[in-house]
């Protein structure tokens, strides 16, 4: 048996997913099934704000970025210029990665984290990268946590509120409002406060840890004015689960909860990856001493699969046999294949959706800003995105379209979200 029979065999697809999935993320916010139909499928939430014009100059903001495994904290400084400078950068490990924290314990962990920032500012910008509904005051109330978190007393509890209360438990005098937003947001905000050139609209697309994208969309049969919506895409359900998904799902902190995301995320890419290492083995694709030692693995993070696909040293070295190495390289590439046309069509149709809100402005490109570990990181993944991408209907019937990277731009996308 080959890799392509045995993919064949554990229904794992890299083609013919692109169609299915921009037609659902499209159909989901058009026909506002994203907002009737919560839990299963894309969501929508919105964020009540617009793209500013004009951001306050001379003034200082705390920023805070809660990502998948790292806890940012820094202060940003607007300058007159229209420049961002951030200093006091502080980077630690996210809370309830190792077990289930508390309301209290979750609170007061970032409090710890953010202590030394004390009145150092009025008030606090808060990436917080987890499904949630902005409520009209800026706060944001998490309904599902996703990438390992354990906090499930949180969900429910408005973030800003909670945590301002600790932070004045502990002195805190000078804090006058705590705005929160995702990191989507945050790139979205970041393209459009720092880009040089005139866009035809904007887009924040994130691949890191997990997946996500925000747009600046507007409906008037739904009663959307425009505004940023988060598309929450981890929760899509039109990607067929291969064998290797639902067996590794299970191991999962949350179970039967974004499928997608758990296909093509930094946070499962490895385990799903192992999982179809071990069926392989036990299916003879590996044989020997190499099948042995692969089932004795019990971990894989998505940084070693990469680490292995670049030719870099890996926990995969004491695979000598070049026809083991080739195999083991098909089955890996094989998911990042996926997770390249996946990624691509989410932007697809983030674009389609964005073109559809603007149509009175129909000159110029979206700029798409990207972040996220992944994305950039992975063996070959971006080149294989804008390829897809390229190929894809919408592009080759001319709509244009710039990826777009930028220096600190989650912190200074918050920085903005907290000013405005």
């Amino acid at each position: 048996m080959n890799t392509d029979e045995f993919f064949a065999r554990h229904n794992f697809k890299t083609v013919m997913i692109t169609d299915a999935l921009v037609k659902e993320m499209t159909d989901a916010f058009t026909q506002d099934k994203a907002t009737k139909d919560r839990g299963r499928g894309p969501d929508m939430f919105r964020t009540w704000k617009a793209v500013p014009e004009k951001i306050p100059s001379d003034t200082k903001i705390i920023v805070i970025d809660a990502g998948g495994t790292n806890f940012r904290s820094c202060l940003v400084t607007t300058g007159r210029d229209g420049r961002f400078s951030v200093s006091d950068f502080r980077k630690t490990s996210m809370p309830a990665l190792d077990r289930e924290f508390s309301r209290d314990e979750f609170f007061n962990a970032i409090a710890d984290n953010i202590d030394y920032l004390k009145d150092k500012a009025e008030r606090i910008g808060f990436c917080f990268s987890y499904s949630m509904d902005i409520t009209k005051d800026g706060d944001g109330i998490p309904n599902a946590f996703s990438k390992e978190i354990k906090a499930r007393q949180v969900l429910g509890n408005p973030v800003g509120k909670n945590l301002l209360e600790v932070l004045r438990k502990r002195g805190w005098k000078n804090i006058q409002s705590i705005r929160l937003l995702n990191d989507t947001v945050a790139a979205l905000l970041a393209g459009c406060a720092c880009s040089t050139q005139k866009y035809r609209s904007y887009i924040g697309f994130i691949l890191g840890t997990g997946i996500n994208a925000a747009i600046v969309y507007k409906n008037d049969a739904l009663k959307i004015e425009r505004q940023i919506i988060v598309e929450e895409i981890g929760k899509s359900v039109s990607v067929p689960l291969s064998d290797f998904d639902v067996e590794f799902d299970k191991t999962t902190e949350n179970p039967d909860q974004y499928p997608l995301e758990k296909c093509c995320s930094g946070a499962y890419m490895g385990g799903a990856v192992l999982t179809a290492l071990h069926t392989a083995c036990r299916e003879g694709l590996f044989r020997g001493e190499t099948a042995d030692s692969i089932l004795k693995m019990n971990l894989l993070s998505t940084i070693e699969v990469n680490a292995f696909l670049s030719g870099q040293k890996s926990p995969f070295d004491f695979v000598r046999e070049e026809s083991d190495r080739k195999t083991l390289f098909a089955i890996m590439d094989a998911f990042v294949d996926r997770c390249a046309k996946i990624a691509a069509s989410i932007i697809e149709s983030s674009l389609i959706l964005t073109a559809q809100a603007c149509p009175e402005n129909d000159e110029g490109s979206v700029c798409v800003l990207c972040n996220g570990s992944t994305f950039y990181k992975m063996h070959g993944l971006k080149e294989r995105i804008e390829f897809n991408l390229n190929q894809s209907k919408t592009v080759q019937n001319g709509l244009k379209y710039e990826l777009v990277s930028m220096d600190d731009d989650i912190c200074i996308g918050t920085a903005v979200a907290g000013l405005i």
